[in-house]
């Protein structure tokens, strides 16, 4: 099994475990979502999709369990680190870029590191696409704008 593979069977499990079905559909729409877009905004970057998607799979794990928001990009950066370690599935320089894209995901005003920015971009998109009805949050205006002319949309 690829590693990609097993760590979604791993947030599978995870998820399943959520009582309320309407949350866990939720959560399994957002993950799996900015999962794919982060994986085709690292691929036409140049960068690792794989190390992307993995990232994207594990961003909000820690506010989908637990049910709170307050620092989750902080909590959740360090639930990633436990998970990676324990499935073995990344080396140390890849949790590191793993754990990093989660830690900053949710400072959508600053730009950091480029495997950071294809996380936030990921989760912008999803956000401002999933649901064509709601209004662009003012933290994702600039960033949703500046992916429109990147891709064209």
């Amino acid at each position: 099994m690829g590693r990609l593979k097993e760590l979604r069977k791993y947030v599978d499990s995870e998820l399943n475990r959520m009582e309320d079905a309407d949350k866990r559909n939720s959560a399994i729409v957002h993950l799996y979502g900015v999962s794919l877009v982060a994986t085709m905004i690292a691929k036409k970057r140049g960068l690792a999709p794989e190390i992307a998607s993995m990232a994207a799979m594990l961003h909000d794990l820690y506010a989908y369990k637990t049910g709170s928001y307050d620092e989750h990009e902080h909590k959740g950066a360090k639930l990633a680190r436990e998970i990676l370690g324990e499935l073995k599935l990344t080396d140390e320089a890849e949790t590191e870029l793993i754990c990093s894209a989660i830690y900053h995901h949710g400072d959508k005003l600053v730009t950091d590191t480029p495997m950071d920015e294809v996380l936030k971009d990921a989760d912008v998109i999803l956000h401002c696409m999933y649901d064509l009805s709601k209004t662009v949050k003012e933290k994702e205006q600039a960033r949703f704008e500046k992916l429109r002319t990147e891709f064209g949309i």
